[in-house]
């Protein structure tokens, strides 16, 4: 009887510490899921209560709505984990919504430099500094399409395949480059959410730690590896600059 009752106990704690697994995994999928686009939360507010979204780069959108198109792309040739694939479609709808309010507020604020560019007038000079929305939601649906149309034809080549994984984990890797330099070229981080740079290293910091673990594809630590040291110079920037632009 005491021997019955030392396995039952055993088997009670096994199951016990299953379970306790089970519910830490769901929570760091959903924590991966959400995590990327939780940053953006307190820019959004900042904007709105200034009203303005000129401390916002507008290339921060860019650059994670290529890397989570390629990323996607890349998906259907080598399969990662579903919570990763799941993180870049809601990735994608984070940045086109954050693209529609800073738009929105331009047009509140007009600036004379931007009027009047269009997508289709294809100026290399104007790109992704268009007028409208639906010029952004245009160049966004022709990328899709030709990455769409690429992987079709090549998702059986392991080279094609390759070169788009690690094309996705490096453009990912710029992420915070745009507001980086944005904010070097002003001599401020006026505008800018330091809630939201803060997200961005807590999250790049898990992000990298949970790649590690998990075993991903070396492509995704070092993009994580590469974010995390972006993040840090940003925070430096928020040390070092005065509120107010340089002029």
């Amino acid at each position: 009887r005491v021997r019955e009752a030392v396995v039952s106990t055993q088997s009670t704690g096994g199951f016990a510490g299953e379970v306790f697994m089970s519910f830490v995994e769901f929570i760091s999928a959903v924590f991966m899921i959400f995590g990327g686009s939780i940053p953006y939360v307190p820019q959004y507010l900042q904007m709105r209560k200034e009203n303005s979204s000129e401390g916002f780069s507008l290339k921060v959108c860019l650059v994670l709505l290529t890397a989570n198109i390629l990323r996607i792309a890349f998906w259907f040739g080598k399969f990662y984990e579903t919570p990763l694939l799941i993180q870049s479609i809601v990735m994608i709808f984070t940045m086109l919504f954050m693209l529609e309010v800073c738009i929105r507020l331009r047009k509140e604020h007009p600036l004379s430099n931007n009027r009047g560019k269009n997508f289709l007038d294809f100026e290399p000079g104007d790109f992704w500094n268009w007028s409208t929305f639906p010029d952004y939601l245009l160049c966004v649906a022709s990328m899709i399409g030709v990455a769409g149309l690429l992987t079709f034809a090549f998702v059986d080549s392991p080279i094609y395949i390759e070169t788009i994984g690690t094309l996705s984990l490096c453009t990912e890797a710029t992420l915070a480059l745009p507001q980086l330099l944005k904010n070097f070229s002003s001599g401020s981080t006026q505008g800018m959410s330091v809630k939201m740079v803060m997200l961005w290293f807590l999250g790049d910091s898990f992000k990298t730690l949970y790649f590690f673990v998990r075993g991903a594809p070396y492509q995704f630590l070092l993009c994580g590896s590469i974010q995390t040291l972006v993040d840090i110079l940003i925070f430096y920037q928020v040390l070092t600059y005065d509120s107010p632009p340089k002029h």
